[in-house]
């Protein structure tokens, strides 16, 4: 059983943090698309806008390799699509298998993203034997019994996991005994594995969730700054509508009275007290049922 911690970051001969080479990928997208519109050079500005960085980042990251373009100039697209084309191991051939062959793995098989980036799938594997056989993007899905088998003779350095959670962790250490050293696993599940052995998780119901969180403090910050809707006449039921004007003309009986008393002054108080009509009492006989405003 594969033990040990759920990623490990490379070791990279130059000394390139694993944040710069998270990147390298997005510059190779830009430049690779520069290239097919047969741009020759571009500025760092440029290229840190089509990567979606800043330049001073993009320009450190190319310290790394040794890049430090011409001033006035920029960079050589052909010559920096070459230099992190070599740094990621992409102008060699790396044959992948995928294991899972459901929705998602039937979908990647027919990605062709992968072989246009120097990514070969091998083979197909799936624990299901009524799968055994069938053609998929061109390949003959084989059974799971085989999984070393395979590995071995494919070559296979590079293994994609897409299958159910519960057999993920399995599966990954199988693969890692046939002599696999980088998983993208895509199962909702974390993998252990052993030192030397690399994974990176694909989560798209995380991600879906990380964009539901914005999307709900998003609407919330428009419902605060919404101004609060006024309610039409119509909407009020009848029998309110009818309470409000006796409301209103309660309050100024009120405050008619009130105003009286004062006018008498301190000497004719206790007798606008004696005065006082039971009506307007609460049911204390002292405290008037409705209010002043």
């Amino acid at each position: 059983m594969a033990t040990g911690r759920t990623h490990r970051p490379a070791t990279r001969s130059r000394g390139i943090p694993e944040a710069t080479v998270a990147r390298l990928p997005l510059y190779l997208r830009a430049l690779t698309a520069l290239s097919e519109r047969s741009v020759p050079t571009v500025s760092s500005e440029e290229l840190a806008a089509a990567a979606g960085v800043n330049s001073a980042k993009l320009r450190k990251d190319f310290s790394y390799l040794g890049s430090y373009g011409t001033r006035g100039v920029g960079y050589d697209v052909e010559y920096l699509v070459y230099q992190i084309s070599r740094e990621l191991g992409l102008t060699q051939d790396w044959p992948v298998v995928i294991v899972g062959i459901g929705n998602l793995g039937a979908a990647l098989a027919n990605y062709g993203g992968f072989a246009s980036r120097g990514f070969r799938v091998a083979a197909l594997i799936d624990a299901d034997p009524d799968l055994t056989g069938r053609v998929v993007a061109g390949i003959p899905v084989q059974h799971s019994d085989d999984l070393e088998k395979i590995v071995e003779e494919n070559g296979v350095s590079i293994g994609v996991i897409t299958t159910p959670a519960g057999v993920a962790q399995e599966v990954c250490d199988r693969l890692v005994n046939a002599g696999v050293t980088s998983i993208l696993n895509f199962a909702p599940t974390v993998l252990s594995v052993p030192d030397g052995v690399d994974v990176r998780k694909v989560d798209l119901s995380i991600e879906l969730q990380i964009l539901a969180f914005h999307e709900q403090r998003k609407a919330g910050e428009l419902a605060a700054d919404a101004p609060l809707p006024e309610t039409p006449a119509d909407a009020i039921p009848a029998t309110t509508r009818q309470q409000i004007p006796a409301e209103a003309a309660a309050q100024d009986a009120a405050r008619a009275r009130r105003g009286a008393g004062s006018a008498g002054g301190t000497g004719s108080a206790k007798g606008a007290a004696k005065t006082k009509d039971p009506a307007d009492q609460g049911p204390d006989g002292d405290v008037p049922a409705v209010m002043p405003a």
